[in-house]
């Protein structure tokens, strides 16, 4: 039996981590008892189980799936049982996750919260209801706040000049050609890296599509299906063919021979032909790291703290803190909900721009 001191390590696959649930709580959405299959009913009951699928993201989902095995085995290991939902527990288990125990650190505040999320989401398909109000879990809950509570760890902006110097380290061939375009896209777009991955070249090109690119006169259009809704992001030429995002796009898709499905493929092991498999985001993040490193980024620091401070984010806040525009500009850019979120991307900017002391006369 593994050590109760694994408290963060993430939960193995095993069969045992979820308790037994009946068969209704598998199917999650079936017909009830008394209505008789048929062809047509049961066809629109995996219509429905897909519709119900989709409504939470994949990598959501997955994460919710470790959070729920993660606490089935804690469950086990103090020797109770997961369901149905004890607050009382569920409290004990918040405060486990928040105290170092052996060779395991206390988790951050907003971990320990998306923990709570998982479990909720987790009970919620099992028929349960978790009530995070309950005295046994909030008050725990805020006091894990009020006492581990500090800033957000933010990844580092990637600015105008950084990115230059991360294309440059990229090869003239086939796979550098992608890459660049991925770069440069992605920076001008303020995108995801998820985002980058889904696109298509044109509407409903492939089934696990996320969103789509026209291309203008002027510029890009891009068509995105993202974790706020649908929203459309305009990315205008650059000031030259070397640094313009539009420009490496229809280079990549020129020489790759891409005329429909997915925007961004891999490559034959010689970097020579494009392939049919969409890429996967992890190659975003690698992409960003390797490119990072190899353009001498934060050169006070070491290799290994270099490489952790770049990440997808980084070409989002990059952009917020470089396009000297209208931060409202940038929200609608960026598919923000409000100015406040738009800021916590803005690494550098004037914070003292708009001065109301004085303009209330003092």
């Amino acid at each position: 039996m593994p050590p109760e001191s694994e408290k963060s390590t993430p939960a193995l696959p095993d069969e045992r981590d979820d308790p037994p649930v009946s068969g209704k709580d598998r199917e999650d959405i079936a017909l009830p008892s008394h209505v008789a299959g048929s062809g047509a009913l049961d066809r629109l009951v995996n219509t429905a189980r897909d519709f119900a699928r989709a409504a939470t993201a994949e990598n959501t989902a997955k994460a919710y799936a470790a959070d729920w095995k993660h606490f089935a085995r804690w469950c086990r290991l103090k020797g109770t049982e997961p369901l149905p939902p004890l607050p009382e527990v569920i409290g004990l288990y918040l405060a486990d996750l928040a105290s170092v125990s052996g060779p395991s650190p206390a988790l951050s505040v907003s971990t320990i919260d998306r923990r709570l999320s998982g479990l909720a989401w987790n009970y919620a398909q099992r028929g349960f209801t978790l009530d995070r109000k309950n005295r046994h879990i909030a008050t725990v809950l805020a006091g894990i706040r009020r006492k581990h509570a500090r800033p957000p760890v933010q990844k580092e902006a990637i600015l105008a000049e950084d990115i230059l110097a991360m294309v440059a380290t990229l090869p003239h061939d086939l796979r550098g050609l992608r890459d660049r375009a991925i770069l440069l896209l992605g920076y001008a777009g303020g995108l995801r890296r998820s985002e980058i991955v889904s696109l298509d070249v044109g509407k409903d090109d492939s089934p696990d599509s996320g969103g789509w690119i026209e291309i203008m006169g002027k510029g890009a259009l891009l068509t995105l299906n993202a974790k706020t809704g649908w929203r459309e992001v305009e990315i205008g030429r650059g000031s030259s063919d070397r640094t313009c995002p539009v420009h490496a796009l229809e280079r990549w898709l020129h020489f790759a021979r891409i005329e429909f499905g997915p925007v961004f493929v891999g490559t034959s092991r010689d970097g020579k032909r494009a392939l049919e498999t969409r890429l996967n985001d992890r190659h975003v993040a690698r992409l960003i790291k390797r490119t990072a490193l190899d353009a001498g980024l934060r050169p006070d620091l070491p290799a290994n703290e270099r490489i952790a401070l770049f990440s997808g984010h980084s070409l989002r806040a990059g952009l917020a803190s470089s396009a000297e525009v209208d931060e409202r500009y940038v929200q609608k850019h960026l598919g923000h909900a409000s100015a406040e979120m738009t800021r916590r991307y803005q690494r550098r900017r004037d914070r003292f721009r708009v001065n109301l002391t004085k303009a209330a006369g003092l």
